[in-house]
């Protein structure tokens, strides 16, 4: 269900390496906890992320969850498409709906993420609690 490629947070949000370059968005698990998506804030590119600091919110018709930087860096780009279609979170939080693009300032920063095996046994866990 969670793409092998992808590292994932303990706040839900995954990210995309290549090379120096990360792609954010959140996981499937955490848009089916938030339920319909309503809007998306998000940073403007040029805007600073410090690794797990929010730097954006996601409105659901239940509640507004802020979203979590994986990693530290640079807003390279941001997914315009989220502004007229938020509800793309719901349908492809792992593809079309990725949030925005950093270009990392320590790539190292991404060893303290998880496999999607461990991110799956982890949301088992908190399921379980």
């Amino acid at each position: 269900m969670y793409p092998p490629e992808f590292l994932y947070s303990k706040d839900h949000e995954w990210i995309q390496v290549d090379e120096s370059i990360g792609t954010i968005g959140i996981t499937d698990y955490a848009q089916k906890e938030l339920g319909d998506v309503v809007f998306v804030e998000l940073p403007k590119p040029g805007d600073h992320l410090t690794a797990s600091e929010s730097f954006g919110n996601v409105e659901s018709v239940k509640t507004v969850s802020e979203i979590f930087s994986p990693v530290t860096g640079k807003v390279t780009a941001v997914n315009n498409k989220l502004q007229n279609n938020p509800e793309l979170l719901n349908t492809d939080p792992h593809g079309d709906a990725w949030l925005v693009r950093v270009r990392l300032a320590d790539r190292s920063e991404i060893d303290n993420l998880m496999t999607a095996d461990e991110y799956e046994a982890y949301i088992q866990k908190e399921k379980a609690h």
